[in-house]
């Protein structure tokens, strides 16, 4: 009695907050390095397609914004999160997209802390945030994937507890598939998962519960697939992920749909040899089903980098229930609730905190996706048909000007993505005056420092009309031809 008085009496109040530490620390950095989350050209065409979506009450379901897809049928299965960028940067510009994005990727990694803390040694438990956080930076951006990560985290998290325990998952989860359906396409991974873990939680079940426990699994993925067509496109959305995935080709020329590359040493890289080099030192043992489920997540990183959050998120919680066993698990006695005043004082403070920095700190997207001067001197030609270089697109789309292509992959296809990326970078010259021909361009407009201004620079018939250090716009002139002017 007389030590459970003294815990009682030395015991802080701030113990049992790990995951309120992680992500308020999480979300603080975020913030100041703010400016980061908006250097990606989609965020200009995401939160414009959202505001659509606002002013005329509708999805879109065909294509608006290019000339070369107009009217082609096109859906968002992002339009969610879209919404919300848009609804947040009409409430405090660009602030707003930096602040939502901050506010759920620390939520995500607060989800995960507190997974984790409950299950591993709070040092393992430091150095998988950290692993986190590094291998979740390079796809840290204002985009609707970080709005649903804190979804996905939740998901995930709750299967492989009905894992853990060897049991079904609650029906409430169908709750949180509804909502990632609505914010992202990565939905898809979670109905995917459903399966392995099923049959996981129902091999180490006693025998007499496999059968009922296998009725109640499949009835929980059928739910989940209904679930996730609760959309304003219905079933329309699962196959939206397989044209995404169809592209072939197109996917190398995306820097995030890359493979990794080992030739030089990056967080991925580094996570992958130190994961390697910890299990052959501690001798790490796993069930059968979590070792398919960790090497899935690995070879989704490695096939495509985007994934390092899928692995950096995920993983983790496969991973947290054996490795505890093997590790040993947190020992200081957090499952007193905290001070509910102590938590609303804290809310306070960091929603003042947001409000100091977010009205200091002159919050803007990166310069090289935004050629301003340069658009507005294209504008005033009053163009319709201009080939442009595909990170521009998202910045003309804002600006109101047809494009030619940009960031909705699925929309132009492998086709088209491969021919622009040959004739942009004259790996093939002859795509581009088939392509200038073929859609009857105008004016080309494109990266200064690109093989194809330098080239159009000296081709009879264009002429150059405007350029900066950032962008080139080339005019069409009367006689145009594939000769080289004489100098």
């Amino acid at each position: 009695m007389t030590m459970s008085i003294a815990r009682t009496a030395t015991r802080s109040p701030l113990q049992g907050l790990l995951p309120l530490w992680v992500g308020i620390g999480v979300y603080a950095l975020l913030l100041a390095v703010g400016r980061g989350l908006l250097n990606d050209p989609d965020t200009y065409w995401q939160i414009t397609l959202g505001q659509w979506m606002l002013d005329h009450q509708a999805v879109p379901r065909v294509d608006i914004y290019s000339f070369t897809m107009h009217g082609q049928p096109w859906i968002s299965t992002q339009w969610l999160a879209q919404v919300a960028y848009a609804l947040a940067y009409g409430v405090a510009g660009w602030a707003g997209p930096v602040v939502l994005a901050a506010a759920s990727a620390s939520l995500a990694i607060a989800l995960l802390a507190g997974f984790l803390d409950a299950r591993l040694p709070r040092t393992a438990t430091l150095v998988i945030l950290a692993a986190t956080l590094a291998l979740m930076a390079a796809h840290m951006v204002a985009r609707p994937h970080l709005l649903a990560m804190p979804v996905m985290v939740a998901w995930v998290a709750g299967l492989v507890s009905a894992m853990d325990r060897k049991t079904v998952p609650s029906f409430w989860l169908l709750s949180l598939m509804a909502l990632w359906a609505n914010l992202h396409g990565g939905f898809v991974l979670g109905l995917a998962l459903i399966g392995p873990i099923a049959l996981d939680a129902i091999w180490h079940a006693p025998k007499n519960q496999q059968t009922r426990m296998l009725l109640h699994w499949a009835l929980f993925g059928l739910a989940a697939l209904a679930a996730s067509c609760i959309t304003p496109y219905g079933w329309e959305a699962l196959l939206a992920a397989r044209r995404i995935l169809s592209l072939g080709a197109a996917l190398a020329l995306i820097g995030e749909w890359r493979p990794a590359n080992f030739g030089h040493a990056g967080p991925l890289e580094l996570s992958v040899l130190a994961a390697f080099a910890f299990v052959l030192w501690r001798g790490i043992t796993l069930p059968p089903m979590r070792i398919v489920l960790v090497l899935g997540f690995t070879y989704m990183a490695l096939s495509h980098v985007r994934n390092a959050e899928v692995l950096a998120l995920l993983a983790p919680l496969v991973l947290a229930k054996p490795v505890g066993e093997q590790l040993g698990r947190n020992v200081e006695d957090d499952t007193t609730s905290p001070n509910r005043w102590l938590l609303a004082g804290i809310a306070l403070c960091v929603l003042a905190g947001t409000v100091v920095v977010a009205s200091v700190r002159q919050y803007a997207p990166s310069e090289r996706a935004a050629p301003v001067a340069a658009v507005d001197a294209l504008k005033k030609l009053n163009l319709g048909r201009v080939f442009n270089d595909y990170d521009f697109g998202g910045y003309l789309i804002w600006r109101g000007v047809p494009t030619f292509i940009d960031g909705r992959t699925e929309l132009f296809g492998e086709k088209l993505m491969v021919d622009h990326n040959n004739a942009s970078g004259l790996a093939e010259p002859d795509n581009l005056f088939r392509l200038l021909k073929d859609y009857n361009i105008e004016a080309t407009f494109m990266r200064t420092e690109s093989a194809a201004t330098k080239l159009l620079d000296r081709m009879d018939g264009w002429e150059k009309v405007y350029s900066d250090d950032l962008a080139t716009i080339h005019l069409r002139k009367g006689g145009a031809s594939e000769k080289v002017r004489e100098e």
